[in-house]
């Protein structure tokens, strides 16, 4: 099968989303938690978040074109600072559900519980077995189609005891993490093999 640009430009929007949200493989599904600077909390689902480098260790999101409010992106520009929290199939369901739009907090809305570290306003997700805080370092304009990548360099991390692994990575297998595609696809995650450092 082959799909031409002529065919996607004409595909129904949701079916087009779909498709171009597959296009990359299953990606991981995080909450990104954020303050308002009255104090309100916000909790939304990405699954466009990706590493950028490890000294200093910087993690990069993408976010949808502001053609109504974001709530994420405007409390990362008033806070400088935003929480992710891996979601695990516990909790599948209630981040999912963090996609609605509601008129008061997801937390409150969906029964996760928030939780603060001392000197980050951001709120972490108690339930999430991994998570971590950001503060902005920088915010890039997409030109092509008014999205923007947002990075942040990683300033703490929690994890369950026993998820760092020898070699210093995360057991995201034990953490039963999930990753996503689309709008509405989930996946769990089965380790294959871990293979050496590759050298010529």
């Amino acid at each position: 099968m082959k799909i031409t640009e002529q065919a996607i430009k004409a595909m129904p929007k949701l079916e087009r989303v779909q498709l171009a949200t597959s296009l990359p493989g299953a990606k991981p599904i995080c909450l990104v938690g954020t303050s308002s600077h009255d104090g309100v909390t916000n909790l939304a689902p990405f699954s466009s978040v990706t590493h950028l480098g490890s000294n200093p260790v910087l993690i990069g999101m993408v976010t949808r074109p502001a053609t109504v409010e974001r709530h994420t992106l405007s409390n990362i520009m008033a806070t400088n600072s935003w929480t992710l929290n891996l979601v695990h199939s516990g909790i599948l369901e209630q981040a999912h559900q963090c996609s609605a739009r509601y008129d008061i907090s997801e937390f409150e809305a969906t029964g996760l519980t928030p939780y603060f570290e001392p000197g980050i306003s951001a709120p972490f997700v108690e339930q999430s077995r991994v998570r971590y805080a950001l503060e902005l370092r920088e915010i890039i304009d997409i030109a092509s189609n008014d999205t923007k990548l947002i990075v942040g360099e990683v300033i703490f991390i929690e994890v369950e005891e026993g998820m760092i692994q020898s070699d210093g990575g995360i057991a995201l297998v034990q953490a039963d993490t999930i990753a996503s595609t689309a709008l509405d696809t989930y996946f769990k995650l089965l380790e294959h093999k871990q293979l050496d450092y590759a050298k010529p």
